[in-house]
């Protein structure tokens, strides 16, 4: 299948509410066109729910298989609580063709919101670029972006998947480290965040030009997906990146 649009889903959702939050996922992802790469925002399914990580991690296995069910033509990412050997871990999750195709545990969990009590650090080996149907993903989580090793790890990715949870204080913050992050490697960047009323929205869609698709009254944002955008742009600004 030829990956042709690009789409970020924004709305809020709370530790109280996994089955409304359930759905406003899965509506949104039947809304989207087939062809469509999808990203929701961080923990969209439970929001952080420290008081209750195991049912957390519980609800999130049941609504995987109801996601993978939707995949088959379409790519589907977001994150969720998942428990290994007695630890929680915030995981990156890519569904598509109704299986799940990649995942990996938050490396840089952000402290301020005592991240860190409550979940296990992924491993920075993880942080990579996968590449499907001849697209390069790559994911950062969220707080992950303001580390430019990962920018590193990650140099060379077609489109960029970053699901945030990011704070309403630091908007401007968001916008500005996002479209940086395209303008500087060459690529997509799709960002997917919280609409809480504590939380930035700023969910975005971005181009490899720096064409910035963002507006904080929509909660389903659809762009075409010309991956030869990328590699007209990294022909015409050759800075190594290939």
């Amino acid at each position: 299948m030829i990956f042709k649009y690009l789409v970020s889903i924004s709305y809020d959702f709370y530790e109280d509410s996994y089955e409304k939050n359930l759905k406003k996922l899965l509506d949104s992802i039947k809304k989207a066109k087939k062809g469509s790469i999808i990203l929701a925002p961080e923990l969209c399914l439970t929001n952080f729910s420290f008081d209750d990580m195991q049912n957390s991690s519980d609800f999130g296995s049941i609504a995987v298989k109801k996601i993978l069910e939707l995949s088959y033509d379409k790519l589907i990412s977001f994150t969720l609580t998942t428990k290994r050997d007695d630890k929680y871990f915030n995981t990156a999750i890519t569904c598509y063709n109704g299986k799940i195709i990649y995942q990996r545990d938050k490396y840089k969990l952000f402290k301020f919101g005592d991240e860190h009590k409550y979940f296990e650090d992924g491993n920075i080996d993880d942080i990579e670029i996968v590449q499907i149907n001849g697209v390069r993903f790559a994911i950062l989580i969220c707080f992950e972006i303001r580390f430019p090793e990962l920018w590193l790890k990650i140099k060379g990715a077609d489109v960029i998947l970053v699901p945030a949870l990011w704070g309403a204080l630091r908007k401007k913050q968001l916008e500005i480290i996002s479209n940086s992050l395209a303008v500087i490697n060459q690529a997509y960047v799709v960002v997917s965040n919280s609409k809480n009323s504590d939380m930035a929205s700023s969910s975005a869609v971005i181009t490899p030009f720096g064409e910035v698709f963002r507006d904080d009254n929509q909660d389903f944002l659809e762009l075409d997906f010309k991956i030869n955008e990328v590699k007209k742009m990294r022909r015409y600004m050759d800075v190594g990146i290939r």
